[in-house]
């Protein structure tokens, strides 16, 4: 399984002149707990940050509530992004997110240009239903061997 298989293809993103409240706004619209900061050229949208609603909690509402309106994404970003590529393994994701303590990762192609975000939900929600495939399996069995049992 690749980062490419498992992650969120449709991701929300913002540009770092954006307003944390037009991104909070925009996180809320869209139900989503973070925002990939891209810059675009052209049809490329090339991941340079990402803004999650901690970040926001933490670096603005905690802190300062009033500096809110003035306050842009470029402030409060975190730019030392870890990124996955579409073609690297559930395991190297895994590691990548422990490394960098980190719950969301964009996952950008070839060219590094975005192409989805994988987070840890997801990959949970992914290892939950195979492990129910395995169970299944389990009771088939018995089910199996209670049918032909002499």
């Amino acid at each position: 399984m690749t980062a490419g298989e498992i992650c969120t293809r449709n991701v929300v993103v913002t540009r770092k002149e954006e307003t944390i409240v037009d991104a909070a706004k925009r996180m809320r619209m869209f139900h989503v707990g973070d925002l990939v900061v891209v810059e675009r050229d052209g049809d490329r949208r090339r991941p340079i940050g990402i803004l999650t609603d901690r970040d926001i909690v933490l670096s603005v509402v905690a802190s300062d509530p009033g500096y809110a309106y003035c306050c842009l994404v470029n402030d409060v970003m975190t730019s030392d992004l870890a990124m996955a590529r579409e073609t690297d393994g559930l395991m190297d994701v895994l590691k990548k997110m422990q490394a960098h303590g980190v719950r969301r990762m964009p996952v950008i192609d070839g060219e590094g240009d975005l192409v989805g975000i994988v987070a840890f939900d997801d990959v949970a929600r992914m290892l939950a239903d195979e492990l129910n495939a395995m169970v299944g399996v389990l009771a088939s069995e018995h089910v199996r061997e209670e049918r032909y049992r002499v």
